[in-house]
C-alpha cells in the first residue's frame, strides 16, 4: 500500500462549535397533519438572504468512520460514511467525488439547552442485518433526556440515502428536533448556494452540476440556510437562543452552508419519520428523487437495498473455515468483503478508490475543489482489492477492475498512472514498477490470454524490460532505486506475461521476458540484501538501495521528515512479496534473516489486541509526537495490513497457527463497525485515542479490508491463493531453471565513494547498459565479489566498471572478457582491473 501523502494539508483548524445536524423518522397522524400544514409556511416564508458570506473556513472531516455503504444497483450513485453519530459524507455520482460535512440532529428544550448529536450523545452503530451493509446508529443523550436511533440504507431506484429516525422523547417536557446539513457538492465546500424549496418546502443546495435536496417524510415546521460559522448559521442560532431565528434564509452566494430544518415530534414519547437525502444534477431534479423515495416509502427501499446484497453474497464461495468457528471474526470478513466491494463505482465499472474518505480530514482544508484525499485509483490498491474479490469467489468483479486498469490506468507506453481520478484524469506522476507489474499478475491469475489483454500486457511487460528492475518510486511512493518489493513484482509480472504470450503464439516476447525475469530474480540479493547491516546479525533485506549496492555506504532521505539514514539501517516488511508472488522460496533464509531485522525494529506488540508492524524504521507519515494531525511530518505508526502480509508469510512456511493469530490482530484493530485502519494508535490511550484501535489516517483503508480477507482465505486453504503458480513453479529450487552460479571476484583499487560493479552480454548482467550492471561488495577490499545466475551453456561476454561519487562512469580497458558456463554448479572467477 503507499502512503498516498497529500502534497500539503491545511493547519489543524482551532476546535469550533459543530455547525451541522441530521435526523430521519415518521410521525403519528395528528403530528403529520400539522406539520404538513406548517411545511407550506416553511416553503413560502420570506427568503431573506443570509448574513456572513462566504462562511467560515471550510474542512473535511470524515476520517473516523464506522460503517460505509451503498446500493448494489446501477440507478443509486450515492455512496456514503457514517461516524461519530452521524452521517459524515455522502459522495455522488462516484466514490471520488465527496459532497457533504454531515447532516446530524440537534436537540433542544427551547430555554435551558442545546444539543447535537456529535458532541452530547454517546455513539452506537451496528449492523441490521449480518449479510448487508444496512447499518444503524444509537445515540444517547449525555443528559439522559432523549435517545435517536438511524437506520440507513440507499434507495436501489434512485440516488438518495434514507434515514429512518425513532426520536425518544426521555424527559418530562417537550424536546424540539432539528436537523442540520452541510453540504459540500461537487468536493467543494465553499462553491454553494442553498434555500427553501417553494413547492416542497426541502433544503436545497447546488453547485454547478451536482445538487442536494434535504426532506423529511412529516415535513418541516421551519428551515432556513446560512454560512457556516456565523450568526445565521442555524446551529449558531440554537445554541444561541435555542430556537430557529431566521426561518427561510437563503444562501444565494456562493459559500460554506449551513442548512437546518425543524422536524415535528411528539410532546412525549417516541416518533419515527424518514429523512431523504438526494442528489442529481438539479434542485428541481433532486426535489422530485425524494419525494419519489419518500412515496415508495422505507420499507421498500430497505428490503430492495438488502435484497442486492443478499444476491451478491450467494454468488460467493461460503466464508473459509478460519471465520467460520468465530462470530466476530465471521463479521468482520463479512463486513471488510462487502465493503470492498461497495468501494466500486458504477460510471466507470470496476474502478475502485483506494478509500472513501480524506484521512485527518478534519485538518485538510475544503475551501477549493479538488481536494482528493484517497479518493483516488491506485492501480497497486485495486490490484490488492481485485485479489481478494477473487479470492472470495467474485471473478466478475475482479475481471472488471482488470479491463478498468488496462483501459484507464495503462498509457500506450506501457505507463501505468501513479493515481488517478476515476475518469482517468491523473493526478501525480510518479513511476513506480509494482504498479506496472500487477495488472499482468492479475490477467494471468484470472485467465486472461485473449488477444486484446495480451497487447495491453505486451505494452506493460516490455515497459518493464524497458526500464527496470529500479524504480521511480516503491510502494510507499516515496523513494527511487532497487527495492525487493517492486524486484519481486517486476519478476511476477514478468513470468506471467511470458505465458500469456506463449498462449498468444509469440515465443519471442516470452522467452525475452523470461530472460529478464531471471536476471531481476538474481539479482533481488546482489541490488538490495545487505551482509554488513547493522541490524539483526547483519544480513537482510533493506527498504531500497538508491544505486543498487546494499553493502555501500549510501544515504536514503525519508520522507515526511523522517530524517537521512545509511539504507543499512532502514528496514520494511516488502521483501515479504518475494515469496507471496513466488520468487523466492518462504524457506530462504535471506527471508528468514530479514524477518528478524524488521521484528527487531519495526514490530509492534499491543497486549490484548496482537501484533504489528510499522512501514519502515523512522516513518514520518502518520499524527505528530503530540497527537496532532499529520502536517508533513510526523511519527508512522504501525499499519494492521502489514499484520495480514506477515500472516499470509506464516502460511507459506506453514505457520497456520501463526496466520489465524495475525487474522485475529486485523480484527481486534478494527472499531465498534468493524472498519479496520490504515494505522493504529500504539502506546497509551491518550491524545483523544484508544490504545490499539485507529487514529486520524484513513479509516477504512480499503488494502487493508481487502488482505483481511485475502489472509482469511489463505488459512482455509492452506497457501496463498493469489501466488502466481507459474512463478512459484519457475523458481521454486530458488533460483532459474537451468542457471549456473557464477561468483565474480574483481581485485581492483577504488577511491572513496567509488564502486565497482560487473556488465555484460546477457540480461542477468545488464545487457551492457551500465544502469543495470551488478554491483559487487568491498568486503573483502582489495577484491569486490558478486555472485550471479547465468544460463547454463552459454557463452557470456563480460567486464567490469567503476561508478564514480559524480555519477560517471570508467570502463576497464579492452578487450571484453569471455566465460562459458558449464551445465550446472557453481564456479570463481579471479579477475583484475586492467
Amino acid at each position: 500500500m503507499s502512503s498516498k501523502r497529500p502534497p500539503g494539508r491545511a493547519a489543524r483548524p482551532p476546535k469550533r462549535a459543530p455547525s451541522w445536524l441530521r435526523s430521519t423518522s415518521l410521525l403519528t397522524a395528528a403530528v403529520t397533519l400539522a406539520a404538513a400544514a406548517l411545511a407550506g409556511s416553511a416553503g413560502s416564508a420570506a427568503a431573506d438572504p443570509a448574513p456572513g458570506a462566504p462562511g467560515a473556513d471550510a474542512y473535511w472531516n470524515e476520517p473516523n468512520v464506522q460503517g460505509f455503504a451503498d446500493a448494489l444497483s446501477a440507478q443509486s450513485k450515492v455512496w456514503y460514511t457514517l461516524g461519530n453519530g452521524e452521517l459524515q459524507n455522502v459522495l455522488y455520482p462516484q466514490p471520488d467525488t465527496p459532497d457533504t460535512f454531515g447532516l446530524q440532529y440537534y436537540v433542544t428544550d427551547g430555554s435551558s439547552f442545546t444539543d447535537n448529536e456529535v458532541a452530547n450523545t454517546s455513539h452506537a452503530i451496528s449492523l441490521v442485518d449480518p449479510t448487508s451493509l444496512e447499518w444503524q446508529q444509537t445515540n444517547a443523550a449525555a443528559n439522559g433526556k432523549y435517545k435517536i436511533t438511524k437506520t440507513y440504507v440507499a434507495d436501489p431506484a434512485r440516488s438518495v440515502v434514507l434515514m429512518r429516525t425513532t426520536f425518544e422523547n426521555l424527559s418530562s417536557t417537550p424536546l424540539s428536533l432539528y436537523a442540520q446539513y452541510n453540504p459540500a457538492l461537487n468536493n467543494d465546500g465553499m462553491g454553494n448556494t442553498g434555500s427553501t424549496d417553494a413547492a416542497s418546502g426541502d433544503l436545497t443546495a447546488a453547485n454547478g452540476s451536482v445538487a442536494s435536496a434535504l426532506a423529511a417524510s412529516t415535513g418541516f415546521t421551519a428551515s432556513a440556510t446560512g454560512y457556516a460559522g456565523t450568526a445565521g448559521d442555524g446551529a449558531s442560532e440554537l445554541m444561541n437562543s435555542h430556537q430557529l431565528t431566521t426561518p427561510g434564509q437563503t444562501a444565494p452566494t456562493a459559500g460554506h452552508l449551513a442548512q437546518t430544518a425543524q422536524i415535528p415530534v411528539s410532546a412525549s414519547g417516541s416518533t419515527s419519520f424518514t429523512l431523504a437525502l438526494a442528489f442529481n444534477t438539479s434542485t428541481g431534479a433532486a426535489v422530485s428523487d425524494a419525494a419519489a423515495s419518500l412515496s415508495a416509502g422505507f420499507p421498500s427501499a430497505e428490503t430492495a437495498f438488502q435484497s442486492g446484497w443478499h444476491g451478491w453474497n450467494a454468488g460467493l464461495n461460503a466464508p473459509p473455515s478460519s471465520v467460520t468457528s468465530d462470530a466476530k471474526l465471521k463479521q468482520q470478513y463479512q463486513v471488510s468483503l462487502m465493503e470492498v466491494k461497495a468501494d466500486e463505482d458504477k460510471t466507470h465499472v470496476g474502478g475502485f478508490v483506494a478509500a472513501p474518505l480524506t484521512p485527518w480530514g478534519g485538518s485538510v482544508s475544503a475551501n477549493s475543489a479538488g481536494v482528493h484525499g484517497y479518493h483516488l485509483v491506485w492501480t497497486r490498491d485495486e490490484y490488492q482489492m481485485a485479489t481478494s474479490l477473487l479470492a472470495a469467489g467474485d471473478s466478475t468483479d475482479a475481471a472488471d477492475a482488470l479491463n478498468y486498469i488496462l483501459t484507464n490506468e495503462v498509457t500506450s507506453s506501457g505507463y501505468v498512472k501513479q493515481n488517478s481520478w476515476l475518469d482517468g484524469t491523473q493526478e501525480w506522476g510518479g513511476v513506480q514498477e509494482d504498479q506496472v507489474a500487477f495488472p499482468i499478475v492479475l490477467a494471468y491469475q484470472l485467465g486472461k490470454t485473449d488477444a486484446a489483454t495480451w497487447s495491453k500486457v505486451r505494452l506493460l511487460a516490455d515497459y518493464i524490460v524497458s526500464n527496470g528492475p529500479a524504480t521511480g518510486q516503491e510502494r510507499w511512493e516515496e523513494n527511487g532505486g532497487y527495492s525487493p518489493s517492486t524486484m519481486a513484482a517486476e519478476v511476477a509480472g514478468l513470468v506471467c506475461a511470458a505465458q500469456i504470450a506463449t498462449a498468444n503464439g509469440d515465443p519471442s516476447h516470452a522467452s525475452t521476458y523470461l530472460a529478464d525475469a531471471d536476471a531481476i530474480q538474481t539479482a533481488v540479493d546482489s541490488h538490495t540484501y545487505t551482509t554488513t547491516g547493522s541490524i539483526a546479525g547483519g544480513s537482510y533485506y533493506v527498504r531500497i538501495t538508491p544505486n543498487g549496492n546494499p553493502n555501500s555506504g549510501d544515504t536514503i532521505s525519508i520522507s515526511n521528515g523522517g530524517g537521512t539514514y545509511d539504507q543499512r539501517a532502514i528496514v520494511d516488511q516488502g521483501f515479504l512479496e518475494l515469496s507471496r508472488l513466488g520468487v523466492k522460496p518462504a524457506s530462504s533464509p535471506q527471508i528468514t534473516n530479514s524477518l528478524a531485522a524488521v521484528d527487531a525494529t519495526i514490530k509492534t506488540v499491543i497486549p490484548g489486541y496482537g501484533t504489528y508492524w510499522g512501514r519502515y524504521n523512522h516513518d514520518g507519515y502518520g499524527e505528530t509526537s503530540s497527537g496532532a494531525d499529520y502536517t508533513g511530518a510526523g511519527v508512522g505508526r504501525p499499519w494492521p495490513v502489514l499484520s495480514g502480509e506477515r500472516g499470509e508469510y506464516d502460511v507459506q512456511a506453514g505457520d497456520l497457527t501463526g496466520a489465524q493469530a495475525t487474522l485475529a490482530s486485523m480484527a481486534n484493530a478494527a472499531n465498534s463497525g468493524y472498519q479496520i485502519s490504515e494505522q493504529i494508535w500504539p502506546g497509551a490511550s491518550a491524545d483523544g485515542f484508544t490504545q490499539g484501535q485507529p487514529d486520524n489516517s484513513a479509516t477504512p483503508l480499503m488494502w487493508t479490508m481487502a488482505q483481511f480477507v485475502r489472509l482469511a482465505v489463505d488459512i482455509s486453504a492452506g497457501k496463498t491463493v493469489d501466488t502466481p503458480a507459474i512463478v512459484a513453479q519457475r523458481y521454486a529450487s530458488g533460483g532459474p531453471p537451468n542457471q549456473v552460479s557464477v561468483t565474480f571476484d574483481e581485485n581492483a583499487t577504488t577511491y572513496w565513494g567509488q564502486n565497482v560493479f560487473v556488465v555484460g552480454s546477457v540480461p542477468a548482467l545488464g545487457s551492457w547498459d551500465p544502469a543495470k550492471s551488478v554491483p559487487l561488495s568491498s568486503a573483502s577490499y582489495p577484491v569486490w565479489s558478486g555472485t550471479v545466475s547465468l544460463p547454463a551453456q552459454t557463452t557470456v561476454q563480460y567486464k567490469y566498471l567503476k561508478k564514480n561519487p559524480d555519477g560517471s562512469v570508467t570502463w576497464e580497458s579492452d578487450p571484453n572478457r569471455s566465460y562459458t558456463t558449464g551445465a550446472s554448479g557453481s564456479v570463481t572467477l579471479n579477475d583484475s582491473w586492467r
